[in-house]
């Protein structure tokens, strides 16, 4: 058996493609969170987490990469260069975080259990408007913000499965 990868003199190792160098993965110094509500259903679940990251985007443009373009020059929208974290908890940990988030003044957006009745922004903005703080039925939240603040923001809540 040789022990060359190759045999001598058949193949020169100068003309094999190199493997692309390896970089280093990136370490986001913020985070871009959602809070489930753990009693949602599936459904519920998608509706929340697409409603609330809407928010983000336009309110911290710093989140949003470059447009995205294939092989062919087709161009899409860009998205969200960081990646979207979603959890999960009890409505007491929603209720806690809420509190916690508001404390802090990071940005964030909420979703309560009245919007699932309403059919347009204008309506979701009105019942929103409509309860104190302390009395949202809070379903889900979005935060963005340093690693640690959002953490903090979401102890006691879990990785959704």
């Amino acid at each position: 058996m040789n022990a060359e990868p190759f045999p001598t003199g058949s193949v020169s190792t100068e003309s094999l493609p190199t493997e692309p160098a390896r970089a280093e993965p990136v370490r986001f110094d913020t985070k871009i969170a959602v809070l489930l509500r753990e009693d949602l259903e599936p459904w519920q679940r998608l509706n929340v987490t697409a409603f609330l990251v809407s928010g983000i985007g336009p309110s911290v443009p710093e989140v949003i990469g470059e447009p995205y373009e294939d092989a062919d020059g087709t161009g899409y929208l860009p998205m969200f260069r960081q990646p979207v974290l979603v959890f999960q908890g009890t409505k007491e940990t929603l209720t806690a975080a809420h509190a916690r988030v508001l404390s802090r003044a990071l940005p964030r957006a909420v979703f309560t259990s009245d919007l699932f009745t309403t059919g347009n922004d204008r309506d979701n903005r009105a019942a929103v408007r409509a309860v104190p703080t302390a009395e949202l039925d809070l379903v889900g939240l979005a935060v963005y913000g340093p690693r640690n603040a959002v953490d903090k923001v979401l102890k006691g809540a879990r990785m959704h499965p």
